[in-house]
């Protein structure tokens, strides 16, 4: 027993060591390339140092680490796990009568011990500095520049209705505004103005050239025009641009929260919310079934030594990566539900790991 224990910590120690030395190794790599990309919009922009280092890299490292933190795990793996084998300690492991699941143990208790840690990021640390870094993109770098949204349904609360046929970023103006009210199937209320400005310290809506009619039961409906009205519904201006870099900064219980409100509304946004939640949850799962695969495909001593197994590991890491990215296509082209897309290549590795393992145990 007391053997195990120090197989299980030499392991878990060689796990924890070279994966966070990987992690130092990738950001520093992500910092040069990083920085050679966006250094002319810092410059043009006039960034202050403080705020490139502290504001942005401070809160962008952690982001992107924890993003592709099992592809980490998997390369870990495969690099000390082939050194292992290389240097005979599994052939020594195996032979003092410790069988191949038992072995898989410690592997498994560490990588599950980083993917909580990582889940925990991505639910609950990693938003709130994303609102920091976020804010920063927004005001030095080229992103978030001025655009203009057209043909906008809303269904801002049960029985109301909200069309836009356009909205202008640079003056926060809807045009073409038109508020419905329904009861049951039937249109009671129809409140038509030909703008609609944001207001900001009002947290509503300046309703210009407006006309309002009521309808009724009979055939006569009652018809108002006046020049301007104030109004306040659940429509805010940010409500319109809940994009893929909004949603990266709400924790999991005002994602949550989001999701419900445009799923009621009908927003076609809500697929940025609802792929950004299910990545939170795949992205950490991942771990464990990417350390099974990389410990059966380097638990044996290959002809080709350590570089052959680095070199599968890296291919089937960018071939996870690409099957992420393709499944995220299927959400937006709403070929399949975020929580069937997003799941599926951990599905597709899961068989894969289980054929590799049983191959192993051989």
């Amino acid at each position: 027993m007391e053997g195990l224990r120090k197989i299980d910590w030499y392991i878990a120690k060689k796990f924890i060591v070279t994966f966070f030395l990987s992690m130092l190794l990738i950001i520093v790599i992500v910092i040069i390339f990083d920085l050679s990309e966006k250094i002319d919009y810092f410059v043009k922009n006039e960034a202050p140092l403080k705020a490139i280092i502290f504001d942005y890299y401070c809160n962008y490292l952690p982001y992107l680490v924890n993003m592709f933190a099992s592809l980490f795990v998997f390369i870990t793996v495969i690099f000390f796990t082939s050194r292992m084998a290389s240097n005979s300690e599994i052939i020594a492991i195996l032979s003092c009568g410790v069988s191949f699941h038992r072995m898989m143990v410690p592997y498994l208790c560490t990588a599950a011990l980083i993917a909580l840690l990582s889940l925990g990021l991505n639910l609950y640390v990693i938003p709130r500095s994303n609102v920091t870094r976020v804010e920063f993109e927004s005001q030095y770098t080229k992103r978030h520049n001025t655009y203009n949204l057209r043909d906008i349904h809303y269904q801002t609360s049960p029985g109301q209705f909200v069309y836009i046929e356009s909205f202008s970023r640079w003056n926060n103006t809807a045009y073409r505004f038109t508020i419905e009210d329904m009861e049951g199937h039937r249109l009671k209320r129809k409140v038509s103005a030909e703008s609609a400005v944001w207001d900001t310290l009002m947290d509503g809506w300046h309703l210009r050239k407006v006309m309002v009619r009521d309808y009724t039961s009979g055939l006569k409906d009652r018809v108002r025009y006046r020049e301007q009205i104030d109004t306040v519904i659940d429509l805010k201006i940010k409500d319109l641009f809940n994009n893929e870099k909004t949603v990266e900064t709400l924790p999991i219980r005002e994602l949550n929260e989001l999701i419900a409100k445009q799923r009621m509304r009908g927003d076609a946004n809500i697929m940025y919310a609802t792929i950004e939640k299910q990545r939170r949850l795949t992205m950490p799962f991942s771990a464990l079934i990417l350390t099974i695969i990389g410990v059966s495909l380097s638990a044996r001593r290959r002809r080709g030594g350590i570089g052959w197994n680095i070199g599968i590991g890296i291919a089937l890491a960018f071939s996870y990566i690409f099957f992420l990215r393709v499944s995220e296509m299927f959400v937006y082209t709403d070929t399949l539900p975020p929580g069937i897309a997003m799941w599926l290549p951990n599905l597709l590795f899961a068989i894969v790991a289980a054929f590799l393992y049983r191959r192993a145990c051989k």
